[in-house]
């Protein structure tokens, strides 16, 4: 087979979420629109603005069920999060976890997984304090695997004994997709038959304050969490932080059916791109045109006519971007007025998760395609008025429905984008 044809299939998911942890427990949150928002007691001892925020409630006999003592020594919340996502992916695809003391190297699998803020919040916690109070020699030997930018697709690469390409990228709120995106290249170019993907980001005041500081995230419900997320509607205050990690298992197709796994979908095409900061883009916000370009470039790649994509998982954070956001993938489809797929945001229910938003969202996405249904987005009900026309294709209430071709967007600070074609597999 050539590298032109080949092709690369879903097998495995794994999840770490602010509503759910495991993929039976985020369907089920998805399917009956739970919140994972909560009120954080520290944020309002620390007077933040908005004190809600979407963290996975994992309890510590659960992390010990995956990790040794050992182990957990080295590891920061955000390995903790993608380590378990990587693993539950893993089991999911059908394969077997490797013994840790056997000496067999995975030559021909890697991982590409991303994080958006690193580990912040331990070089804050730990790294400034110690350090101002001439303790460096208490801070630890493991500090470092801690707080290095690698230190979570390394730490992956440990448990699985990867030997391909093992990296971290880190594209602020189009890490999770950029690293499908990268990953399904590699497989597609032939360098590698199976791959790890996706995205984790840590909980931290340190990590959440200089959004904080910027405005851009809700204040206005903090005695309601559970309607302070709200994606596309007219009374969305800002986007509600979030952490958790989302992990795909990407395999080449033929590798996958010789061993008979179980396929979710099919990758059709992957496309990252950046508005360069003009015709309005800038750090903070994307350029249009580029938005447009990219969404327009992916469905070019996978080969697919506008009317043939059912369902878009949008980015929409729940801020003054969600009516453009929406424009530009009217613009971008070409698509006559009277036509546009479904459109949901995930975030509605988990919030913002930075780094690891690509990954979760790209989960729900193929879990939507699996299972036959479109999820229901929270808190639209006052739906914003420049988003009206499109109202009957905004999904409030889950829907069952029969998708046959998704798309993922994410757009980031730095103007940056990245557009993934999903296709269920039958």
């Amino acid at each position: 087979m050539t590298e032109n044809n080949r092709r690369v299939v879903i097998t495995g998911l794994g999840v770490v979420a602010p509503n759910a942890i495991g993929l039976v427990e985020f369907e089920d949150s998805l399917r009956n629109h739970k919140s994972g928002i909560r009120h954080i007691p520290e944020l309002e001892e620390l007077k933040f603005g908005c004190q809600v925020g979407g963290v996975p409630q994992l309890t510590e006999e659960k992390i010990n069920t995956y990790f040794t003592e050992e182990e957990l020594m080295g590891m920061s919340q955000s390995m903790i999060y993608a380590g378990i996502a990587s693993i539950e992916a893993y089991k999911d695809s059908g394969l077997e976890v490797p013994d840790r003391n056997s000496d067999e190297v995975n030559w021909d699998t890697g991982a590409i997984l991303g994080t958006g803020v690193a580990s912040i919040d331990i070089v804050a916690s730990t790294v400034v304090p110690k350090v101002n109070a001439g303790k460096t020699l208490r801070m630890g030997s493991t500090l470092i695997e801690k707080i290095m930018c690698s230190a979570t697709s390394a730490k992956i690469a440990g448990i699985f004994a990867l030997g391909n390409n093992v990296s971290t990228n880190s594209s602020a709120c189009t890490t999770g997709s950029e690293a499908v995106i990268y990953a399904y290249h590699r497989i597609k170019s032939g360098l590698a038959d199976k791959m790890f993907a996706g995205g984790t980001e840590s909980y931290s005041p340190y990590i959440w304050s200089g959004f904080d500081s910027m405005r851009v995230l809700n204040k206005n419900y903090n005695d309601t969490p559970e309607k302070a997320s709200r994606p596309m509607s007219a009374s969305a205050g800002g986007f509600i932080p979030g952490s958790g990690s989302g992990i795909l298992f990407l395999e080449e197709l033929e590798s996958a059916q010789k061993r008979d796994a179980r396929i979710y979908a099919e990758i059709l095409a992957g496309f990252l791109n950046c508005g360069g900061h003009r015709q309005g883009g800038s750090i903070t916000a994307p350029n249009p045109i580029g938005v447009q370009k990219n969404i327009r470039t992916c469905l070019e790649a996978a080969k697919l006519h506008p009317e043939e994509v059912d369902y878009i998982n949008g980015h929409l954070t729940a801020t003054f971007a969600d009516p453009i956001e929406i424009n530009n993938w009217h613009k971008g489809l070409k698509l006559p007025e009277n036509i546009f797929p479904y459109v949901n945001s995930t975030k509605s229910l988990v919030g913002h998760c930075l780094g690891a938003a690509g990954g979760i969202e790209c989960v729900a996405t193929i879990l939507q395609l699996h299972g036959e249904f479109i999820h229901g987005s929270a808190n639209c009900e006052d739906l914003h008025e420049k988003i009206h026309p499109y109202e009957q294709y905004i999904v409030q209430k889950t829907k069952k429905k029969s998708i046959q071709v998704a798309m993922k967007s994410s757009f980031g600070f730095g103007d940056v984008n990245g557009s993934l074609a999903f296709r269920k597999w039958s």
